[in-house]
């Protein structure tokens, strides 16, 4: 893995969590969320797919296809986890 793989790949995750936070707003807080979510998905769905030998779409020596598909799994997670609201007792 070379540094301007890492570096491509930080790029193209953080557009995605950007682009979320674009499309369903939220204050600086959801952003960090969507962006570090984003981060964690892109890379552990390159991870996946180096480890199981799933490749396609590959950049280099970034297995962006599996990579996009992580990506996607755990920003689907993180803004379905966003829309929980915490319970307030009655007083």
């Amino acid at each position: 893995m070379t540094i301007a793989s890492v570096v491509f790949g930080l790029i193209i995750s953080t557009l995605i969590g950007a682009l979320l936070h674009f499309w369903r707003g939220g204050g600086l807080g959801k952003l960090l969320f969507y962006i570090l979510t984003s981060w964690v998905g892109f890379w552990a769905g390159h991870i996946a797919g180096a480890v199981f030998g799933w490749t396609f779409l590959n950049v280099g020596p970034l297995n962006l296809g599996m990579a996009l598909v992580g990506n996607l799994a755990a920003l689907a997670f993180g803004y379905w986890l966003s829309l929980v609201r915490p319970e307030q007792k009655a007083r």
